[in-house]
């Protein structure tokens, strides 16, 4: 019984989850005190910044208040955890990870809202918007998801028709 829980889908896809979640926020306390005296770290193409986002993606909503952009945030995290655990018996083990992934990023980013001072964002460049760990886990989860759709294989039948029937 133990294995059969461990093997689970939705047991892969919650811990999994949760583990990227915690990874996330410790990545954010570190960066966040690391950075507390407002000064960046150039890091080649990367720079690390210290800086918040009230709105989501791309700062769309920043004007709006705080409960509002968590809120809508908590309804969309809530539709994917469900969508991913209805589903999640079967999946491939590679969906149920990108399943993790995005599911871990968004929480990450939801629990980080939950103050009401918006997302800690600190991977910065000059050509893209500043963003940090949960969002590199969303898009690497969108991105292998829509990659093992896009490369799945198609099923084929055993039974073959004869040509008299066709």
């Amino acid at each position: 019984m133990g294995r059969r829980i461990l093997r689970s889908r939705r047991f892969q896809i919650l811990s999994g989850s949760v583990l990227l979640a915690g990874v996330d926020l410790i990545v954010k306390a570190v960066a966040w005190a690391a950075l507390a005296d407002g000064r960046g770290i150039p890091l080649g193409v990367i720079e690390l910044w210290r800086t918040t986002n009230p709105g989501v993606a791309f700062s769309l909503g920043e004007a709006l208040p705080s409960w509002v952009i968590t809120a809508g945030s908590g309804v969309v995290l809530a539709a994917l955890a469900s969508a991913a655990l209805v589903r999640a018996p079967r999946l491939t083990p590679v969906v149920t990870w990108a399943g993790a992934l995005v599911l871990g990023g968004a929480l990450g980013n939801f629990i980080d809202r939950l103050d009401g001072n918006g997302v800690v964002d600190y991977l910065h460049s000059d050509w893209f918007a500043t963003f940090n760990l949960a969002d590199v886990f969303i898009t690497a989860g969108v991105v292998v998801f829509c990659l093992s759709v896009l490369l799945k294989r198609p099923q084929h039948s055993n039974a073959t028709e004869s040509p008299a029937r066709m």
